[in-house]
């Protein structure tokens, strides 16, 4: 495994960790600045929306995985396919479990870190 996909699968590895612990400017920290999430029913929206909705869901307890199924690095650029489990929590309520598969885009930026710059989120409640 190279030094770029590793760095790849611990930003996956911090992005969920600084999710569970609702640390979104940690989470924001591993986003382009002109970051573009595309999800299932929604507009595709950006950083600053994705910050937003971040903390309206303080109340919220967010855990999950990703299962990596594919990383392809090609110089700067690279994408990565995963099947994500989410199980997302409100004030002690019931669980509400999500899945599915993401796209990302990443770029390493000029800092030498990899940042997700494109994220194509099909995660649905599962039944």
């Amino acid at each position: 495994m190279s030094y770029d996909e590793r760095a790849i699968r611990q930003l996956v590895e911090t992005w969920f960790t600084a999710t569970k612990a609702g640390d979104i400017e940690t989470v924001l920290s591993l986003m382009t600045d002109d970051v573009i999430f595309t999800v299932v029913g929604k507009e595709p929206f950006g950083k600053e929306v994705f910050g937003s909705a971040s903390k309206q869901q303080q109340n919220m307890n967010i855990d999950g995985t990703s299962e990596i199924k594919e990383i392809k690095i090609i110089g700067n650029w690279a994408y990565m396919r995963s099947f994500i489990k989410i199980k997302m929590t409100v004030n002690g309520g019931e669980p509400i479990h999500r899945s599915g598969y993401s796209l990302s885009i990443l770029h390493k930026e000029s800092d030498g870190k990899w940042r997700i710059a494109r994220d194509a989120n099909l995660l649905t409640v599962d039944k």
